[in-house]
C-alpha cells in the first residue's frame, strides 16, 4: 500500500498540501457541510500526475477547452482542437501542445505570459462519455528549444502547419470529471476534409454571430457623430437698391 500521512491523504499529495484545493473552497465546504465528501474526492481522485489511463486518455483526445487568466484574474476560456496526438504527453508530469496564429489575439498565451496557472478540461463525448481536469504551471516554448530536448514531437501536429511556439505544462493536478451529465455526441460526416489551419473566413464561420456587422454599423454611427456633415451656405439677403433721387413726379393735374 502506498504511504499516508497522519491526516490520511497519500503520501504523494500529503508532500504538496495538506489538502487539496482553494481556501475559498475549503470554506464552502465547512459551511455547506461537504468536508467529508470532498475529502473522499481528494483522496480517492485527485492526483498530482497523469497515471497510465490519464495518459492513455490525453493521447487519444482531439480537444481540449483551456481556462487561463491574467495577472489581475480576469478569465478566458478557449477551445483548442488537433488529431490524436497533438496534445503531447511528454511524461507522467508534463504536457504540451502547440500553439497557432488564430485570430492574431492571443489571449491565452498573454495571459500565460503573466500568469502561468492554466486548467485543461477534456471531454470524451463519443466513447466513455468521461472528462479530465488537469491543472498546473504553463509556459512558453520555442519550437526549436522544446526540439531539442523532444526530437520526436510531430513537425506538424496539426496537418500542413507548424508551430513555433509550444506551451509546456506542468502538471499539479488531475482528476476526473463524472459522466453523468455529459451527452452522447457522434461525430457528423463531413463532405471534405477537415479545414485544418484554413484563412477561409466562411470555412472558419464567417460572422455568424453578427457582430461585425454591429461594429461596422457602429463605426458608422460615430462617424456621423465625430464627423457631422457641414452646415448649409448661409444665403445672405440680397442688399436694398438706393433710392432714385430726381424731382417729384409731375401733379396728376397736369396730366388732364
Amino acid at each position: 500500500m502506498p504511504g499516508t500521512a497522519g491526516n490520511g491523504w497519500p503520501a504523494e499529495l500529503a508532500q504538496r498540501a495538506d489538502r487539496p484545493g482553494s481556501d475559498g473552497e475549503h470554506a464552502l465546504q465547512t459551511r455547506l457541510g461537504t468536508t467529508q465528501r470532498a475529502d473522499r474526492f481528494y483522496r480517492d481522485q485527485v492526483l498530482d500526475h497523469l497515471n497510465e489511463r490519464m495518459r492513455e486518455f490525453v493521447s487519444a483526445a482531439e480537444m481540449f477547452f483551456l481556462a487561463t487568466s491574467d495577472r489581475h484574474g480576469e478569465c478566458d476560456n478557449t477551445f483548442r482542437a488537433g488529431p490524436p496526438g497533438f496534445l503531447q504527453v511528454l511524461d507522467a508530469r508534463t504536457l504540451a501542445w502547440p500553439e497557432y496564429r488564430g485570430n492574431g489575439v492571443h489571449a491565452s498565451l498573454g495571459n500565460l505570459a503573466e500568469n502561468p496557472h492554466a486548467g485543461l478540461l477534456l471531454l470524451d463525448f463519443e466513447r466513455a462519455r468521461i472528462g479530465l481536469h488537469v491543472n498546473g504551471r504553463a509556459r512558453m516554448a520555442d519550437d526549436a528549444e522544446l526540439r531539442a530536448r523532444h526530437p520526436w514531437l510531430p513537425v506538424d501536429s496539426v496537418p500542413g502547419r507548424r508551430t513555433d511556439i509550444w506551451v509546456r505544462l506542468e502538471v499539479e493536478e488531475a482528476y476526473i470529471h463524472c459522466a453523468k451529465h455529459i451527452p452522447h455526441l457522434v461525430k457528423a460526416p463531413k463532405r471534405s476534409a477537415r479545414d485544418w489551419g484554413t484563412d477561409d473566413a466562411r470555412r472558419k464561420g464567417g460572422d455568424f454571430f453578427g457582430a461585425a456587422r454591429e461594429a461596422q454599423l457602429r463605426r458608422t454611427r460615430e462617424l456621423h457623430q465625430l464627423d457631422p456633415p457641414p452646415p448649409l451656405p448661409v444665403r445672405t439677403p440680397a442688399a436694398t437698391a438706393p433710392p432714385v433721387v430726381g424731382p417729384p413726379p409731375p401733379d396728376a393735374a397736369e396730366w388732364r
